[in-house]
């Protein structure tokens, strides 16, 4: 995992979705991350392995669009939220400051992130309610449970805010004025396949 440093708390924002119903319980705000050098096989969003690109964006800015947004929380994925965890922590320490949940996405375990040394590290776990841990296998899909992509993955509720929510799994395709196309969410290659065919699309999903 790359060291965080806490005296320069920016974030690499690859996408910042103000409303979606697809990346966690009711509706949130969705952050996604440049860069991960976990690169698990299959992941949904290998153009967010690399660090070069993204929106380098100051975790003030990224507290105020969450609450200016008006929805029940943020969520945080990637890429990898533990690798830019010192930017991620503050803006996950100001959401909850507003009143507002938080869930995080990461490619490791919670064993290996609860036994970092790295007070960025311990300073985001603190301030996620929901976590969902784990590396992506391609080869243990998960069907039965929302937002998870693969059974090995952990939900770990760090708080209580999240424990007593559920949803369907969900996909969402927006359009933007100028007709570009994204997608975030899940559903089954097949039916991505014949709902996007012909189409640019850029996809960003939470089963990473």
């Amino acid at each position: 995992m790359a060291a965080s440093s806490t005296s320069d708390p920016l974030v690499r924002v690859a996408r910042f979705l103000d409303r979606t119903t697809a990346e966690g319980p009711g509706e949130r705000t969705a952050i996604w991350v440049q860069g991960c050098s976990i690169r698990c096989p299959g992941c949904f969003n290998p153009q967010l392995f690399t660090t070069r690109g993204g929106t380098p964006t100051s975790a003030d800015e990224l507290v105020d669009r969450v609450v200016a947004a008006g929805t029940s929380g943020v969520t945080l994925l990637g890429g990898e939220p533990f690798e830019q965890a010192a930017g991620l922590a503050a803006v996950a320490s100001g959401v909850r400051r507003a009143g507002l949940t938080v869930m995080t996405f990461s490619g490791y375990g919670y064993a290996y992130l609860s036994s970092s040394r790295d007070p960025a590290v311990a300073a985001l776990l603190d301030a996620t309610d929901l976590l969902v841990a784990g590396p992506f296998r391609a080869d243990l899909l998960d069907h039965g449970r929302p937002w998870a992509g693969s059974t090995n993955q952990e939900f770990v509720h760090l708080t209580d805010r999240l424990r007593d929510v559920a949803a369907p799994d969900r996909v969402e395709v927006t359009v933007s004025p100028s007709g570009a196309v994204a997608l975030n969410g899940w559903a089954d290659q097949d039916t991505l396949d014949a709902l996007l065919a012909g189409l640019p699309v850029r996809r960003s999903r939470s089963r990473d």
